[in-house]
């Protein structure tokens, strides 16, 4: 199954911050939307943002806006999320995947690739 991997995680202070990656080996992501989500111990999964197939429409859930910022790079087959002004509620599992949108609907592939953790700690 074509499943997108999220990498870049880490221990993180509160204030920090980090860039996440994603990639995939086996598709075209220019072609595709794409989407972060987060999920951590025991709750569900939510989305953190999108971008559209051409970079240029963006959207993030309420509590990163500001601070988080989703962006690709469809030469290197990349997207990314620059994630700074990290708070300890950021702490979670953030997977990518492909997206269809229609903000504040996002629907998901049902393929999900590992995870990258998250940890906000002082």
């Amino acid at each position: 199954e074509v499943q997108l991997q999220a990498s870049g995680g880490g221990l993180v202070q509160p204030g920090g911050s980090l860039r996440l990656s994603c990639a995939s080996s086996d598709l075209n992501l220019y072609s595709y939307a794409v989407g972060w989500f987060r999920q951590a111990p025991g709750k569900g999964r939510e989305v953190v943002a999108t971008i559209d197939s051409g970079g240029s429409i963006t959207n993030y859930v309420d509590s990163v806006k500001g601070r988080f910022t989703i962006s690709r790079d469809n030469v290197k087959n990349m997207v990314y999320l620059q994630m700074n002004s990290l708070k300890l509620e950021d702490t979670a599992v953030y997977y990518c995947n492909v997206v269809r949108v229609r903000w504040p609907r996002v629907h998901a592939s049902n393929a999900w690739g590992q995870g990258t953790q998250v940890t906000v700690s002082s």
